[in-house]
C-alpha cells in the first residue's frame, strides 16, 4: 500500500482527537472555571459599617474590585453606568443589594450568594433589580445565543467574498453590505418579534452589522493575505476563540485569566458588549467593544484592499470553439 494515503489515514485519525481536544480547552474549560476575578461591585453608606463590609469582601483575594459610594443614588448611577455590576447599600433599615440581571443574571446570582454571606441576616438581603433583563429574556440566554450566529454570519460573509474571487473596493464594499444586511435582520427578529433585547432599534441593528462585519473583514483579511488558508485561520479564531471567549454568557470578570480580557479583544467578545450596551443600557460604556469592532474592521478591509492589489480576478477562459481553435499561421 503506498506511503501517501497511509501518513493521510493516520493524520486523519489523530485529527479528530486534536479538533475535539481543543474545542473542549476552549469552550468547556473556561465554563468549568467561573468565579469571580475582579468583579466591580459597589458598596454604599457611612462608615463605619461600609468599611467592615468592604473588609468582608476583600478577605475573598483578587474576587472583587471595591468601588466606594456615599449614597444609594451614586450606586445606581454606577450600575446604570455599567461602572460595577451589582452594589451592596448600608441603610438604617440594614442592607440592601442593588443588582442589573441585564447585565448578566449569573453575575447577580453571584453577587447575591457573596452578598448573604458577607452579610448574614434572617430572611436574606433584600434585592432591587436596577437594570432588569427583558421578561422575554429573563435569565439573558437569548443574548448569550446570539453570538454564535452572528460569529457565523461573519465568517460566511468573509469566505464568500474570497470564494467568490471578489478583489478589492467591490469585496469591501460587498463586506459592509452583508453587515448592514444581516444587522437589520437580526435586530428584525430578536427586538421586533422575540424582544430579548429593548434599546433603540436602529443602535442595536448598528451593534450588530459592525460586529458582523468586523468578523468578516477580518475572515476576508486574512485570505486577502494567506490565499484560500485564510479563511479556516480567521473561522478558528473567530468560532473557536472568539465565541468560546467572549463571556456573553456570564461575564468577563468570571472567566479564567487572561482568558476574559483575550476575550475582549476579539470581535464576538466586544460585539456582545457592546449589544448589551445599546441594548439595556443605553449605549453606557459602549466606546471600548466599538472601537475594538471599528480597528477590527479597518485592519480587515485594510488588508483585502492591499491583497485584492496584488491578486487581480483572472481572465475569464475562453469557451466553446474559441477555445479550441488554433491561432491562426501568419503568413509571411
Amino acid at each position: 500500500m503506498p506511503a501517501a494515503p497511509n501518513l493521510r489515514a493516520v493524520a486523519a485519525v489523530l485529527l479528530a482527537p486534536l479538533v475535539v481536544t481543543l474545542a473542549l480547552w476552549a469552550f468547556a474549560w473556561p465554563a468549568a472555571r467561573i468565579a469571580p476575578r475582579d468583579l466591580p461591585v459597589g458598596i454604599a453608606g457611612a462608615a463605619p459599617a461600609a468599611e467592615q463590609l468592604r473588609e468582608r469582601f476583600e478577605r475573598q483575594e483578587g474576587a472583587f474590585e471595591i468601588h466606594r459610594y456615599a449614597d444609594e443614588a451614586a450606586a445606581r448611577a454606577a450600575i446604570e453606568d455599567r461602572v460595577v455590576y451589582g452594589a451592596v447599600v448600608i441603610t438604617a433599615q440594614g442592607p440592601r443589594l442593588l443588582t442589573a440581571s441585564a447585565a448578566g443574571p449569573v453575575v447577580s446570582q453571584l453577587l447575591a450568594g457573596a452578598a448573604t454571606a458577607a452579610v448574614p441576616s434572617e430572611g436574606g438581603i433584600p434585592v432591587t433589580d436596577v437594570v432588569a433583563a427583558p421578561e422575554a429574556d429573563p435569565r439573558g440566554s437569548a443574548l448569550g445565543a446570539s453570538v454564535l450566529p452572528l460569529t457565523l454570519a461573519g465568517v460566511a460573509a468573509g469566505a464568500i467574498v474570497t470564494l467568490l474571487k471578489l478583489r478589492g473596493a467591490r469585496a469591501a464594499l460587498t463586506l459592509l453590505g452583508a453587515a448592514a444586511l444581516v444587522g437589520v435582520a437580526a435586530t428584525a427578529v430578536t427586538h421586533s418579534w422575540l424582544g430579548v433585547v429593548t434599546g433603540d432599534w436602529w443602535t442595536e441593528a448598528g451593534a450588530v452589522g459592525l460586529t458582523v462585519g468586523a468578523i468578516g473583514a477580518a475572515v476576508a483579511g486574512f485570505a486577502a493575505l494567506l490565499g484560500t488558508p485564510g479563511i479556516g485561520v480567521g473561522a478558528l479564531l473567530m468560532v473557536l476563540l472568539g465565541n468560546s471567549f467572549s463571556g456573553v454568557t456570564s461575564a468577563p470578570e468570571l472567566l479564567p485569566e487572561p482568558v476574559g480580557a483575550l476575550g475582549q479583544w476579539l470581535p464576538p467578545g466586544a460585539g456582545g458588549s457592546l449589544l448589551r450596551s445599546v441594548a439595556f443600557f443605553d449605549g453606557s460604556a459602549a466606546g471600548g467593544p466599538a472601537v475594538v469592532l471599528a480597528l477590527w474592521t479597518l485592519l480587515g478591509l485594510t488588508a483585502v484592499l492591499v491583497g485584492g492589489r496584488g491578486r487581480p480576478e483572472s481572465a475569464a477562459p475562453r469557451t466553446g470553439s474559441d477555445a479550441s481553435a488554433p491561432e491562426p499561421a501568419l503568413n509571411g
